[in-house]
């Protein structure tokens, strides 16, 4: 008994040391991570938070580690120590040969000595992750959708407490799935269920789970079956061209959109009598989009709502008054969109709104460099939409020169190239730029720079009066010119 009880012992201590010599050897631990999944519809925002503890000295890189899936759903991401708003900078450093995960390296403002702690909050907005489930709905039926992320957050470090929270917009939790082989982590109950939120953890003495071997022994996907009482909209195509003038100092925008509504397919035959009906009562389906609202630029005039048939006289504006350039006080003007029909599940809605704005509320002049700065909105924000294929394309003014650009985050393709309109002589520049996957995160300004000499402003004036200058010459030999084949003698009697 005494041989069997020292054997232990021995075995003990050898697998404590080969813990002590493994941790050792990481820069950090991880004293918790908290990730908190908020269920939407074509959009799910995650926010995790990283507890970390620094294990050496001078240490100035994090290492956070996504799956495949979470990679290829990702469209926004963004790291930030906890309690500041400045993003920190990522690297992405590549996927392991053969491994189902991908590695991105933070680099911290300071580096951090052993002992140290700090909490590293990763935001992340993933689009294209939920389904619905029916795929097919009634028109009076509800909507329910389903989502499926990773039981364990993938971490290089060892983790002391870790715990995974999803959260819906309503209690109707339809069915969630309950782990297996989580009994290593805790003595508890796996997952819990308390209103409208689902919490899978706390699991405790996590070891590295960046590596093949925990990845096939305990990772497992955990799929959530909700209710959604919204429609579920994606942009299928958004074309913005923005027309910069400075004859008219104006900024036209005008956008070319594809809505379509992602939500379960219609079952059966739409009756307009039961929508109406649904309607006044105050009862309408989820999955049906009667109208829905955006927020446009303060000051805009001249604004625009037209579709295949023609101006669609059923929206509603509310212009915010123009207030001055970078200015925080900055009120939206709100326009409330009624398309023609209700939208159901698997529709498409195809429309185009524009308007016009002052050019001094985004643009302005360097006096020093002698260059106009004007910033172009890349989208307007759609509540709750993902626009999967986006094109920008900024017209500047005929003559301009030395052109240059600030994006927000970069584009999948941009191009450079010469748009004709009327009265162009040599055409205007036109800068194009091609997204995917857009996001509410995305909705920031591309800032252009440009010069427009002298001889460019005089350019149209001179083409206009060219114009009138052929127009009056011609009228003028045209009244000269006797173009009759045979003329009338007159006798005298």
């Amino acid at each position: 008994m005494l041989r069997l009880s020292n054997a232990i012992s021995c075995v003990l201590v050898a697998l404590a040391a080969a813990a002590s010599s493994s941790a050792s050897s990481q820069p950090f631990e991880n004293s918790a991570i908290v990730r908190t999944i908020d269920l939407g519809g074509s959009l799910v925002h995650v926010t995790t938070t990283f507890a970390l503890k620094a294990l050496k000295d001078a240490v100035n890189v994090y290492t956070i580690t996504l799956t495949e899936e979470e990679i290829f759903n990702t469209s926004w991401l963004e790291v930030n120590v906890k309690g500041k708003q400045h993003p920190l900078t990522i690297t992405y450093s590549g996927a392991p040969a053969g491994s189902k995960f991908h590695n991105l390296d933070v680099n911290l403002e300071t580096p951090l000595d052993a002992g140290a702690t700090l909490n590293l909050v990763l935001e992340t907005v993933q689009t294209h992750a939920t389904w619905p489930w029916p795929k097919e709905a009634a028109q009076d039926e509800k909507q329910s959708l389903k989502y499926e992320t990773s039981l364990f957050v993938l971490s290089p470090y060892n983790t002391s407490v870790q715990r995974t929270k999803l959260k819906s917009s309503s209690p109707g939790i339809l069915s969630y799935t309950t782990p297996d082989n989580v009994q290593a982590f805790t003595l508890e109950s796996p997952v819990t269920k308390s209103g409208a939120t689902v919490t899978y953890g706390p699991y405790n003495n996590i070891p590295s789970s960046a590596t093949p071997e925990f990845l096939a022994r305990y990772q497992q996907p955990v799929v959530l079956h909700y209710n959604y009482d919204y429609p579920v909209l994606e942009v299928l195509s958004l074309k913005r061209a923005a027309e910069i003038s400075h004859w008219g100092a104006n900024l036209n925008i005008q956008d070319d959109i594809v809505l379509h509504n992602a939500g379960p397919q219609l079952k059966g035959h739409f009756s307009r009598l039961q929508h109406q009906t649904q309607s006044f009562y105050g009862r309408g389906a989820p999955h049906v989009l009667p109208l829905f609202t955006v927020q446009l630029p303060p000051g805009i005039r001249n604004t625009y709502y037209i579709d295949q048939i023609g101006n669609v006289s059923t929206s509603r504006l509310r212009v915010a008054p123009s207030v001055a350039r970078g200015s925080k006080n900055t009120q939206n003007s709100i326009m409330e969109l009624k398309p023609r029909y209700p939208i159901m599940g698997g529709w498409n809605y195809t429309y185009t709104l524009g308007w016009d704005a002052s050019l001094g509320d985004s643009g302005s002049y360097n006096s020093k460099t002698g260059k106009y700065i004007v910033s172009v909105p890349v989208m307007t924000e759609f509540p709750g939409a993902v626009v999967n294929d986006a094109e920008l394309s900024i017209i500047l003014p005929e003559g301009a020169t030395d052109v240059d650009y600030v994006a927000p985050f970069p584009a999948l393709s941009n191009d450079v190239s010469t748009h004709v309109t009327y009265l162009d002589t040599i055409g205007r520049p036109m800068v194009t730029f091609k997204y995917k996957n857009l996001t509410n995160k995305h909705a920031k300004p591309i800032y252009v720079s440009y010069r427009v000499p002298i001889t460019a402003h005089l350019r149209k004036p001179m083409a206009v009066a060219t114009v009138l200058l052929t127009l009056f010459t011609f009228a003028m030999v045209a009244r000269r010119v006797d173009l009759t084949i045979h003329k009338t003698s007159t006798k005298k009697m």
